[in-house]
């Protein structure tokens, strides 16, 4: 099975109508990450067929895992923000180079943080509250896990490149086409078939290592043969100098931003544990859930982003103000109907991925809840994306951090000591709320202040 994927044009970001530039750049997004998180359902569900405990282990390694991905996310953010500008600015040499020493870079990280966490995997999921029995099913599928990180990496930078240029089909046809992989390979590696072992909870790591390696080698040969997007040769240490320090400016911050979401999803986590394993699956399914909840609001994370850095690198601040307040009203009124469909279809969500009273009613609680909130979390969401965009990682790192160890932190620690489970679900509302609206008049305010200054200067 080969992926046929045409080469086309890229939109030109500069001129074309904002509304409908957008559009076809966010659709083919949603695609490809509803199809991916869809398969991401289904190996939770496969995984909630072996039983609780599992569930509960896989739940403990969300933040973990995220942690990893936040640091290819940040990358790709810095390789994207630095590389549009570059296009936006027709410097078109040099964001080849860059895009070659993205690469590079990426593999060299991500091989020490499978290292490191290789190592620090005990300690971690200790401190997160984890018993023995969990401890066990955890270090069997976060060993395989580690060594699918570093075929992640690599291809989620890769896509960054491919959406700097406005091509946002191709990177969804990747990441369509490795969920399939995986949730081919799920049910026959977690319970075997023929003479295949069944390995469990390990056998959903080793799935997705298969897909993701898959999407390695595709992701290369379209940028290096396909697209001549990056030099058919390793740079060497002057032109890695030169092509990856712009990309850590923005990227680490960017990496340190996103990291800090698994950092406070597993100090709650650690809240959530003391409910008990039925609280913790619960918990983990509905980290699933929210991340197909929210597909609209990451996908246009993904495509405004290279809009907003083109056009800032072309001086046309009249069209990233546009862009960002089209976006915004958008996605508060988009979240608001899908928190409605929730409501009404929890019952049989929660059913779908277990079948223990205590955990389908927590399921239920968090369904009828904590989507409330995704709007303005959708509007804090696109300003940190913005604000890199516009090269500025150290004001979206704080306002991830505000929103994280300001607000929903505390909140949560102060709900759950005062109403329990429901109180920690409803803190999470109330500091997106909070959170959103500061975002949005911030963002708006420097937007106001870059376009006077352009005025004044012409």
């Amino acid at each position: 099975m080969t992926l046929n994927i045409k080469k086309t044009s890229p939109p030109d970001l500069l001129n074309n109508d904002i509304t409908i530039t957008l559009r076809k750049m966010t659709l083919p997004t949603i695609v490809g990450m509803v199809v991916l998180m869809t398969f991401g359902l289904v190996d939770t569900f496969f995984i909630g067929m072996l039983g609780t405990q599992e569930l509960a282990a896989i739940s403990f390694t969300f933040p973990v895992t995220f942690t990893v991905i936040s640091l290819n996310i940040g990358l790709g953010i810095g390789t994207s923000a630095v590389i549009a500008k570059l296009l936006g600015a027709k410097q078109h040499s040099q964001a080849k180079e860059t895009a070659t020493g993205a690469l590079m870079l990426t593999m060299v990280l991500a091989i020490v943080f499978a290292v490191f966490g290789v190592v620090t995997l005990e300690p971690i999921f200790r401190l997160m509250g984890a018993d023995e029995n969990q401890l066990s099913l955890i270090t069997k599928y976060m060993l395989v896990w580690y060594g699918a990180g570093v075929f992640l990496a690599m291809p989620m930078v890769g896509n960054s490149v491919l959406r700097a240029y406005g091509d946002t089909k191709t990177p969804s046809y990747v990441m369509a086409f490795g969920g399939l992989i995986n949730v081919v390979l799920d049910p026959i590696l977690i319970f075997g078939w023929g003479p295949v072992p069944a390995f469990g909870i390990q056998g959903a790591a080793i799935a997705t290592l298969v897909a993701w390696a898959v999407g390695l080698f595709y992701i290369l040969y379209v940028l290096a043969v396909k697209r001549k997007l990056i030099e058919p040769r390793l740079l060497n240490w002057q032109e890695l100098k030169r092509s990856t320090g712009g990309i850590l400016k923005i990227g680490l911050p960017a990496a340190g931003a996103n990291m800090l979401t698994p950092i406070s999803a597993g100090i709650v986590t650690a809240f959530v544990a003391g409910y008990g394993p039925q609280a913790v699956a619960a918990w983990g399914v509905g980290g699933r859930l929210e991340s197909i909840a929210s597909i609209v609001v990451l996908s246009l994370s993904m495509s405004l982003p290279p809009f907003i850095s083109q056009n800032f690198g072309a001086n046309n601040i009249d069209r990233v103000k546009q862009a960002y307040s089209l976006c915004v009203k958008f996605v508060i009124v988009w979240q608001l109907i899908i928190f409605g469909i929730l409501v009404l279809l929890s019952d049989v969500i929660a059913n779908i991925f277990s079948n223990e009273p205590e955990v389908i009613s927590i399921i239920v609680l968090f369904l009828v809840v904590v989507p409330l909130g995704y709007g303005t979390q959708g509007v804090t969401i696109l300003t940190n994306s913005s604000f890199n965009a516009m090269h500025m990682p150290m004001s979206a790192l704080s306002l991830n951090a505000m929103r994280l160890f300001v607000f929903f932190v505390p909140f949560s620690l102060l709900g759950s000591h005062w109403f329990e489970l429901p109180g920690l679900f409803w803190a999470g509302v109330v500091a997106n709320l909070a959170v959103g609206c500061i975002a949005f008049i911030w963002c708006k305010t420097i937007l106001a202040s870059r376009f006077k200054q352009n005025v004044l200067s012409k």
